[in-house]
C-alpha cells in the first residue's frame, strides 16, 4: 500500500469514527487524521491475512483501541497466543513476547514490526548466566520472569509474570519440598515475592529500565500534590516504592483495581501510556500521570505494524530444541492456578 493511499478521506473518517470514540478523551483530535488511515488500513489488512494483534497494556492507545485484538499483560497474551486460530500473529510489545508466542504456536508465523524492541530484564540474563547458577545451587528450582530470552526459559523449572510470581513461587516450593528457590531475573519483583511467600529467594540483578527509575520519594511527592490519591505500584518497582503504596500488582490488576474501586484520583507507578488506555475506558476517574516512557515498547508504532503486514516482517524464530524446553517452562506457568481433573 502506497503512502499516497493513506489519506484521511471521508470514508476513512466514517470507518473509523466509533474506533475514535474510544480514544477522545486521551487523543487529540488534530491527531486523529494522521492515526486514522493506518487503523483502516490495518483493520482491513488482518482480515485480508488472518492475522491477529497482541498488544501489551504499555501501547499508545491508538494500537491499545483501535487495532488490537487481544490486550492485556505478559501473562494474558500468553494464553490468547496459545489458544488462537489465526495464521499470523503480530506481536506489540517487546521481543521476548513475540518468542514465547512463538514457543507456544509453533506453527504460526509470528511477526515483530521493529526487531530493536527489545527489554533491559531480558538483556540482563544469559542461558550461560542461569547454567551457572545452578552448578552454584544444585537441586534448587529455577523460576524465570517471562521477560527473559527463550534460553532462559529453556534452562528454567517454570516461568512465571507478575501476575502470578506468588503462585508459582509458592506452588514450586511446595512440590519440590523446599524453602529456597532462585528467582531471575528481576531483583525487586523477586524481593517483593519473598515477602509476600515467606521462600527464601535467591535473585538476580536485573531491572525494569522504567520501573527502577521511582523512588519512595516520588509517591510522597504524588500524595503531596494530590490529596487523597491512591496510589497503584508495579512490582518491578523498587521494595520502598511498594511499602509507600497503596496497592502493588501487575498491570492487569491495576486495571482491575480501578475498574472495580473507582478510586476519584489515582497514580499508576509503571509506564505511562497505560494510565492513557485506562482512562479511555474509565473517564470518571481522574489520573495523576508519571511519565516514565518504554524506550522499546515506543519502538511499535502504527506505521511499523501496517509495514510488518504488508510485507511480513520481522518473523520470529525459535531453535526447536530450545523451543522444546522453554515450552515446558511456560505451559507449567500457565497451568498455575487451574483446577486438576480429578
Amino acid at each position: 500500500m502506497a503512502a499516497m493511499d493513506l489519506a484521511y478521506t471521508p470514508k476513512v473518517a466514517a470507518a473509523t469514527a466509533p474506533l475514535y470514540g474510544k480514544v477522545a478523551a486521551v487523543v487529540p483530535q488534530i491527531e486523529w487524521p494522521v492515526h486514522a488511515p493506518y487503523v483502516e488500513a490495518i483493520n482491513r489488512l488482518k482480515r485480508e491475512k488472518n492475522a491477529v494483534i497482541l498488544a501489551h497494556n504499555y501501547m499508545t492507545p491508538e494500537i491499545f483501541h483501535c487495532v488490537a485484538d487481544f490486550v492485556g499483560d505478559s501473562l494474558a497474551l500468553a494464553r490468547e497466543a496459545a489458544k488462537t486460530d489465526a495464521k499470523v500473529i503480530v506481536q506489540a510489545g517487546v521481543h521476548f513476547m513475540a518468542e514465547t508466542s512463538k514457543i507456544l504456536s509453533p506453527q504460526k508465523t509470528v511477526l515483530i514490526p521493529d526487531l530493536r524492541a527489545g527489554c533491559s530484564l531480558a538483556a540482563s540474563v544469559t542461558g550461560a548466566d542461569v547454567r551457572l547458577l545452578k552448578e552454584r545451587y544444585p537441586g534448587l528450582p529455577v523460576v524465570t520472569y517471562v521477560n527473559t530470552s527463550a534460553d532462559v526459559k529453556a534452562q528454567s523449572d517454570v516461568c512465571c509474570t507478575s501476575s502470578n510470581a506468588k503462585a508459582v513461587v509458592e506452588d514450586i516450593a511446595r512440590e519440590r519440598g523446599t524453602d529456597t528457590v532462585i528467582m531471575i531475573p528481576d531483583e525487586y519483583l523477586a524481593q517483593n515475592v519473598a515477602r509476600q511467600t515467606g521462600v527464601k529467594i535467591i535473585t538476580w540483578k536485573g531491572h525494569c529500565e522504567v520501573h527502577e527509575r521511582f523512588s519512595a520519594a516520588d509517591i510522597r511527592a504524588y500524595r503531596e500534590g494530590n490529596p487523597g490519591v491512591i496510589v497503584l505500584a508495579h512490582p518491578e518497582c523498587p521494595p520502598e516504592v511498594i511499602a509507600e503504596a497503596d496497592f502493588a500488582g501487575s498491570t492487569a490488576a491495576m486495571i482491575s483495581y480501578v475498574g472495580d474501586k473507582r478510586p476519584k484520583k489515582v497514580v499508576m507507578v509503571t509506564e505511562c501510556s497505560m494510565s492513557d488506555n485506562v482512562a479511555a475506558d474509565y473517564p470518571d476517574v481522574e489520573f495523576v500521570r508519571p511519565c516514565n516512557l518504554c524506550p522499546h515498547m515506543k519502538r511499535i508504532t502504527l506505521p511499523n505494524i501496517l509495514h510488518s503486514l504488508q510485507t511480513m516482517t520481522y518473523e520470529v524464530t525459535v531453535d526447536p530444541a530450545i523451543a522444546v524446553r522453554a515450552k515446558a517452562a511456560v505451559e507449567r506457568m500457565l497451568a498455575v492456578g487451574k483446577p486438576k481433573s480429578a
